[in-house]
């Protein structure tokens, strides 16, 4: 029988900010998209202890992508230089589509850190179609109760973004793109829908077996197309992102924070960054600035 799984990435250990480690699984040198997905950085489980730090990423720029923030536990404070002040929460979905330019600041809200709390979530990019690599930045918040949410067997998904078994999520977007957050409990099985192009299941959480594999926390499994696929929980259960869509109209170039179809274009904003030509962000005035190399 063939191998369900295409290929395996290993997320790689990074620290977002001093102190605050992640798993970031894209880019990878194996695989640098899925779909429309540019970049996927896991980050906790991570218990902060009261008068701890917590995430404090101050302001910074993005162009040509949507960031999309989605937590399993804790809080993030989000502000961007369109105005937007947004507390997201377990469940939630910020959607900020960068565009032409966006600069935003994601940090701890004073009260959580006060008290202490645990902070588990995962954090994507979607690179945008060029024809909208230069649209105007905008953001968008989902509160949990708007996105659409059904059990398959005994498996429990909520649809973050785009279309999925019969379902579409609010969540603005601009390609074919389908992202899951699936709750899987012991040695129950969860089908993976053949009909977008390319797809990929991620472990948050647990271990899963998909065909003689079996992955744990950091194991990003590209789908081989075309058909239907079966993810087995291990017996202490699995926390699963499905995600994918249609491939990307082109390469992308990544560099820092940006991200475009043209390499003129990233020196462009690294200059506006360098130079201050970007909005800056209101009630958040420190920013971090454009790194040497």
């Amino acid at each position: 029988m063939a191998d369900p799984i295409e290929l395996l990435i290993q997320g790689r250990a990074h620290e977002l900010t001093p102190g605050f480690p992640v798993r970031r699984v894209l880019p990878s040198t194996k695989r640098r998209t899925v779909g429309p997905f540019i970049f996927l950085d896991h980050f906790g489980p991570l218990d902060v202890p009261p008068g701890g730090d917590g995430m404090e990423v101050r302001p910074h720029p993005h162009i040509g992508l949507a960031t999309v923030t989605y937590l399993f536990e804790g809080g993030i404070f989000h502000r961007d230089s369109l105005g937007h002040a947004q507390a997201i929460r377990p469940g939630d979905v910020n959607w900020m589509t960068a565009g032409s330019g966006i600069a935003h600041s994601e940090r701890t809200e004073p009260g959580m850190r006060q008290s202490g709390f645990r902070m588990h979530g995962i954090q994507t990019w979607v690179a945008l179609p060029k024809a909208h690599e230069e649209t105007a930045p905008s953001f968008e918040h989902v509160p949990v109760s708007r996105l659409p949410a059904w059990q398959d067997g005994k498996a429990a998904l909520r649809l973050i973004v785009g279309s999925y078994a019969g379902r579409t999520a609010p969540t603005a977007h601009f390609s074919p793109i389908f992202y899951v957050a699936a709750e899987v409990p012991a040695a129950a099985a969860l089908a993976v829908t053949p009909e977008h192009a390319e797809r990929a299941v991620y472990v948050a959480a647990g271990t899963a077996m998909i065909g003689d594999r079996q992955l744990g926390v950091g194991d990003l499994a590209i789908l081989a197309a075309g058909r239907a696929t079966d993810a087995i929980a291990g017996m202490d259960g699995a926390r699963l992102m499905l995600l994918g869509g249609t491939a990307l109209d082109g390469p992308r170039h990544i560099w820092w924070n940006f991200v475009s179809s043209s390499k003129e274009r990233i020196e462009r904003a690294k200059a506006d960054w360098k130079d201050g030509r970007f909005a800056r962000v209101p009630g958040d005035p420190e920013f971090i600035p454009l790194p040497e190399r």
